[in-house]
């Protein structure tokens, strides 16, 4: 396995034990599924042994797509975008309860993860994702409030997504063998979102403000997102308070109210 390329962050998950983990973490018979970077495809045929009603995968690698259509020329319900998934047309590829896999290239990861939570509706076109990420940046994203590792991308993750399942993978289950340990993530979208945050792009905005000096107080950066009246409106919001130390829903409020005009 000569072609994986350092630049696009391939490391290709060989483990076989590990494949079938992720692969029965949900029903896949008779789905439409969605492959994010299917590298050299061992993942995509495990897939495609549990009969999929559908499957697309994305690949930006041009060496590895041509492999791809080679390898599975002969599947009906398999089809293949070589494309950045950071900049293909979601709507091309989004059917109805669609299950997203992807062990997703370490140095665009958290990327990859923002693009879905910022579509606007997730429910019903998307039913699960199940996502393979650095455990640092796993750890980040599920963490709960209050922990050492809370921070702007949980706040994102937990605005939108329910986490039912994780578990860590050996740095061993890769070719070739990257520096860390990973973790396989398990995330459903939520059915009912009680904060009705019109544009999660506000959401990431309002958490870069009030995240850009971590170690001060909010109390002069939320004066860059909300008038004196606004942030009187805020129940159980203390201004004295870090940026770590202030619950989610403070920041979907903060972010409705940003929203009003």
């Amino acid at each position: 396995m000569k072609f994986f390329k350092k630049s696009l962050g391939q490391n290709f998950l060989i483990d076989q034990n590990i494949i079938k983990k992720i692969t029965s973490l949900v029903d896949i018979e008779n789905k439409n599924v969605l492959e994010v970077g299917p590298g050299s495809g061992a993942l995509t045929a495990e897939i495609l042994k549990k009969n999929p009603k559908s499957l697309i995968v994305v690949e930006k690698d041009k060496s590895l797509a041509i492999k791809l259509k080679s390898k599975f020329k002969n599947k009906i319900n398999f089809k293949l975008y070589n494309e950045d998934i950071l900049r293909i047309d979601l709507k091309k590829i989004i059917r109805k309860n669609l299950i997203v896999f992807g062990n997703l290239p370490y140095n665009i990861s958290s990327q990859i993860l923002v693009k879905f939570i910022k579509i606007k509706k997730l429910s019903p076109d998307f039913s699960d994702f199940i996502f393979m990420f650095q455990k640092e940046l796993g750890d980040k994203i599920v963490a709960k409030f209050p922990s050492s590792e809370y921070g702007r991308l949980s706040i994102l993750s937990t605005y939108k997504l329910e986490i039912l399942k994780k578990f860590l993978v050996s740095r061993n289950c890769f070719f070739p063998k990257p520096k860390v340990t990973s973790i396989v993530i398990h995330f459903r979208p939520k059915e009912n979102i009680t904060f009705k945050i019109k544009d999660v792009n506000n959401l990431e905005k309002v958490t870069n403000i009030l995240f850009s000096n971590k170690r001060k107080m909010i109390n002069k950066s939320i004066k860059k997102i909300l008038s004196q009246n606004k942030i009187n409106q805020i129940n159980d919001l203390d201004l004295k308070l870090r940026p770590s130390s202030i619950k989610p829903e403070i920041y979907y409020k903060i972010t409705e109210l940003f929203e009003i005009k």
